[in-house]
């Protein structure tokens, strides 16, 4: 069993960045691949970021390419979601993800996903 742990979210403006921390429980966090989904008010749970176990690959949705990074510490069992240049359609409860092996190519699906986090609330005002 996995728990996760968000923080780090809040309000900012336009253009701000916020860190995003997922704290995960347990030894084997370095087997996962972890990753952020967001829900905004109204839509359906959207698949933002994901960052690979061996040599760390990461994939992002293509409206938040160039502006957030996804990173982990294994040491701190941890996965950070970095969010710069925010804008107000990112507005959204940001979740963290943990996939357990096997993997698919299918990431950006939330089945793929077998623990998941409470979330937390990010709002960008304009």
């Amino acid at each position: 069993q996995v728990q996760l742990v968000e923080s780090g979210g809040g309000l900012v403006q336009a253009g701000g960045s916020l860190r995003l921390s997922c704290a995960a429980s347990g030894r084997t966090f370095s087997t996962y691949a972890m990753g952020w989904f967001r829900q905004a008010p109204g839509k359906e749970r959207e698949f933002v970021a994901r960052i690979g176990v061996i040599d760390a690959h990461t994939a992002y949705t293509d409206s938040v390419k160039g502006r957030f990074t996804i990173a982990r510490d294994n040491a701190k069992n941890t996965v950070y979601l970095q969010m710069n240049s925010q804008k107000p359609e990112d507005t959204a409860v940001y979740y963290c993800a943990a996939d357990t092996p096997p993997y698919s190519s299918r990431y950006s699906q939330e089945y793929e996903y077998n623990y998941w986090g409470q979330g937390t609330q990010v709002t960008v005002s304009s």
